[in-house]
């Protein structure tokens, strides 16, 4: 990749790294109940599922979501429905008598897990992906495409990874200010209706 491609890449990649979404937003809510580390930890499994996602595109298989309505509507439906089944959570955690820290090895599991579903549940992740790291590709380069897709797509997860510490610092400051009942009440419930709104628009999303 030449350094004019990576100028322009690089800011680009950022930028949907860093959207708000449902990934993002569980970051910033897993750091203001278990700290920064946690969180960021938390995001391997998020990190897992784009993984996975960039090497499913960089096959052509991602082709599959573009073809078949079917396979689209099964992803993203399940994808819908697990982001309503988490806003449920969040309106109904109890807040009283939190306190913030580590959730230990099987809480720290969990929190990957729900990282991981969040992403590998949208298909339009895929999709980004299919129509996004291709443009940074040079076909007449004298790098096999292929290893020119493993470096892009490396440099995706490894800013992606830049924004999940950035959500978890913000979250992780906030953290006081949560460890009252009402504050931690009205930012679980303004979370369960951001996640709520992504899983209807999720839903309502096409091919």
């Amino acid at each position: 990749m030449s350094f004019a491609t990576l100028l322009l890449f690089v800011p680009a990649c950022f930028a949907l790294n860093m959207a708000p979404g449902p990934n993002n937003l569980l970051s910033l809510n897993n750091a203001s109940r278990h700290g920064f580390a946690t969180s960021c930890l938390a995001g391997l499994g998020r990190l897992l599922a784009f993984a996975g996602m960039i090497a499913l595109a960089a096959m052509g298989l991602a082709v599959v979501l573009h073809a078949s309505e079917a396979a689209f509507l099964v992803v993203k439906v399940a994808g819908a429905l697990y982001l309503l089944y988490l806003a449920v959570q969040l309106w109904r955690a109890p807040v009283s008598g939190e306190a913030p820290g580590g959730p230990g090895g099987r809480g720290l599991l969990r929190l990957a897990v729900q990282e991981f579903c969040a992403a590998a549940g949208n298909p339009k992740a895929i999709l980004i992906f299919t129509a996004f790291l291709p443009q940074f590709v040079n076909v007449d380069a004298p790098t096999p495409v292929a290893e020119q897709f493993f470096w892009l797509g490396l440099m995706f997860l490894l800013l992606e990874w830049l924004a999940i510490a950035i959500y978890a610092w913000l979250g992780s400051h906030l953290q006081r200010w949560f460890s009252q009942p009402r504050p931690r009440r009205l930012f679980n419930r303004t979370s369960a209706v951001l996640l709520s709104c992504a899983g209807v628009g999720l839903l309502a999303a096409r091919r």
